[in-house]
């Protein structure tokens, strides 16, 4: 094969378990959940109870995670849920899950652009005196991250690396201040006690929380691409969930016991601007110099998670593409590159297109892009590890390999994360952030997806049984 020529293949040993761990943590954005979601999980759960909350999604995404590792060894794909639910559960499941999981990549990525836009507009018109509306710096974003999607893999793994280093750091520094001051009234595990963590709305506030963990799941995603995928996958999966998982429950109790426990209910009703309640903390606790690159670094965490999804929606394209659901083109890699080429220029053109048809709407960038594209992002990828689950579990059943780690954890998990998307599927206003029309329609977006998958893999066995001319 001549240099100039496609291929089907990634680009193999280019990855670690630390270059995977960037992805999925950036995916996940600690900052933009810590300074973003977390205040609104407090506000609509049990409030000062959220970091009990926390761990038990931690909990419940680490039992998940051991049947999950368990069939990433046996089927490595950059397809991940695609691949799996077509392994377990057959081929029109299997391109069913696949094209949800482009839908709810897609809405959560380019919904991420409103809330950057709408970030970086402050910042810039305090640096620079420049007033832009939020849409040039969202398209901005866009052509670069394009740039670092089309061309090989680890250099957007040294690019996150970078950032999200510095956005842990910037919390953890945050933590640190207030732990180091006792907070409002004293250190305190006030914030575990059952009487705190069952107040207020607490199944509300779980379904939140899961949340702030999209993206940990993208881990195998990689799996072609990783040295040692029987080592990395697993290692990097365990490794995001715990260390995502560690900093929101530290975090989220170190902002706690800033602000004193006594005083949340009223702080929370009070508050109509989310990233109020941490930069408020940064300035109490350490000063307005620490918050103003805290607010820097809330924008490149977005650009972050924006850059960790556009990769894992460029694979879900290729493995879509190799396998005929969508045309054969998108199974093309890049000759020079080994990157999903195709995938990564169409995930560009549909953010173009979606960020266009907002800005030309004079849609609010956060109240109806970002609020109602994340929440249908999160439904959807909620429903997708449930299904997983379901896979993993039916997979090692017909091998007969009906172990804990190959059935009884992929049952459990089952269990528990159908539950989250019920509850999330009977509430989904309120992840959108209240009644809408557009909040009542959308749900209804996943199984239009689902049998949009079924119809494309009945075209694909078609024309591929088709007897040539």
């Amino acid at each position: 094969m001549s240099q100039n020529s496609p291929s089907h293949s990634l680009r193999a040993g280019s990855l670690g378990v630390l270059a995977v761990t960037f992805f999925v943590v950036s995916a996940a954005g600690p900052l933009v959940s810590m300074a973003g979601g977390i205040p609104i999980t407090m506000r609509f759960g049990n409030g000062a109870g959220t970091p009990a909350l926390f761990l038990i999604a931690s909990i419940i995404l680490c039992v998940f995670s051991i049947g999950y590792t368990a069939m990433a060894v046996q089927v490595r794909s950059a397809g991940a849920f695609y691949a799996f639910a077509t392994a377990g559960l057959g081929l029109k499941a299997g391109a069913a899950t696949g094209i949800i999981a482009l839908l709810c990549y897609n809405t959560m990525q380019i919904g991420l652009y409103g809330l950057l836009g709408s970030a970086a507009d402050p910042l810039m018109s305090q640096f620079f005196g420049v007033n832009l509306p939020w849409w040039v710096y969202a398209l901005t974003a866009m052509f670069s991250i394009g740039f670092f999607g089309y061309r090989r893999v680890d250099l957007s793994a040294r690019v996150l690396g970078v950032l999200v280093l510095c956005e842990c750091l910037i919390v953890l520094g945050l933590n640190i201040a207030i732990v180091a001051r006792g907070g409002a009234h004293g250190l305190t595990a006030e914030p575990f006690s059952t009487q705190v963590v069952t107040s207020g709305a607490p199944l509300i506030g779980l379904m939140l929380s899961f949340a702030a963990f999209i993206g940990f799941e993208a881990t195998t995603i990689y799996s072609e691409e990783v040295r040692n995928p029987a080592r990395t996958v697993p290692l990097a999966t365990y490794l995001s969930v715990a260390i995502i998982g560690i900093f929101y429950v530290f975090s989220t109790w170190s902002a706690i016991v800033g602000a004193g426990v006594p005083e949340m209910p009223n702080l929370l009703a009070q508050l109509h601007d989310p990233t109020v309640f941490l930069f408020s903390l940064s300035d109490d606790y350490i000063g307005t110099a620490w918050t103003m690159m805290m607010r820097i670094l809330f924008v490149t965490s977005v650009y972050a998670s924006l850059l960790a999804f556009h990769n894992s929606i460029a694979r879900y394209v290729f493995a879509l593409g190799r396998d005929r659901i969508l045309p054969a083109v998108a199974g093309n890699t890049h000759a020079r590159f080994q990157s999903p080429h195709i995938g990564s220029l169409a995930q560009s053109v549909a953010a173009f297109v979606c960020i266009s048809a907002f800005a030309a709407a004079g849609a609010d960038p956060i109240l109806t892009m970002f609020t109602l594209f994340a929440a249908l992002g999160t439904l959807g990828v909620t429903i997708l590890m449930a299904v997983t689950s379901l896979a993993v579990a039916c997979f090692f059943a017909r091998r007969g390999e009906m172990n804990l780690r190959r059935l009884a954890a992929p049952a459990a998990s089952l269990v528990a994360l159908t539950g989250v998307a019920f509850y999330a599927a009977r509430n989904f206003e309120l992840l959108a952030g209240g009644p809408s029309l557009a909040a009542e329609l959308l749900p209804y977006l996943i199984p239009v997806a689902a049998l949009i998958g079924i119809v494309l893999q009945f075209r694909s066995n078609t024309v591929q049984t088709e007897p040539a001319n």
